[in-house]
């Protein structure tokens, strides 16, 4: 599952049992959660339950090999956003995972606009008026993340930590040149820099 997440633009962390599980949840700011059940210590409804009572937003799809409908009732009214019984398919994952992201973010389509620039996160694709513009995977999670958040100014680490991971190696200056990079790539105005603040694409870019 890891894998597939690498492959589709995610930054991925993994934890192993239901205790490491609530204190990076509760610590750490994410973009979505996978969260299983059937964790090992704490089980993941106790998990997710800790978390809403504590204010946590983030979305969270949860996994589970307990199918009946009661459970799932049960995952839903403890703060889930979507559910998924085991034996699944990595397609209907991405699928949901990408749907409460976007939710999250509040948008409904896949496809994000913002001027000539368009992003279709079900193919993984940018293109600058209509033809696509070739990214590498840092440049794809950089600007992915500034066009869900289009119109809110993301701070440099909000943005480091979604581009690079939490707690990941790289130089001071590397998110202003991936930034840099990517604007002559699709136009030096998409992306405004706030400084002090981060940086900003706008609702309605010149």
């Amino acid at each position: 599952m890891e894998k597939s997440l690498r492959a589709a633009g995610y930054v991925v962390e993994t934890v192993r049992n239901g205790e490491e599980a609530w204190f990076r949840g509760d610590t750490e700011d994410y973009g979505a959660i996978v969260l299983d059940l059937g964790l090992p210590g704490m089980d993941g409804l106790a998990v997710l339950k800790r978390w809403r009572a504590n204010g946590r937003s983030m979305p969270v799809l949860i996994l589970t090999a307990r199918g009946s409908w009661a459970e799932r009732v049960d995952g839903i009214d403890a703060g889930a956003d979507d559910y998924l019984p085991k034996p699944f398919r990595m397609e209907e994952l991405l699928a949901r995972l990408r749907s409460i992201v976007r939710r999250s973010a509040g948008h409904a389509s896949p496809r994000i606009v913002a001027g000539d620039v368009e992003l279709d996160e079900r193919q993984m694709k940018v293109t600058l008026r209509g033809v696509p513009v070739a990214l590498s995977p840092l440049e794809y999670r950089l600007i992915a993340f500034l066009l869900r958040h289009r119109g809110r100014v993301v701070s440099q680490q909000e943005l480091e930590e979604n581009v690079y991971g939490h707690g990941e190696d790289h130089e001071s200056n590397a998110l202003e040149v991936l930034v840099g990079r990517v604007r002559k790539k699709l136009g030096a105005d998409l992306i405004e820099t706030r400084r002090g603040f981060g940086y900003l694409v706008p609702e309605t870019p010149p």
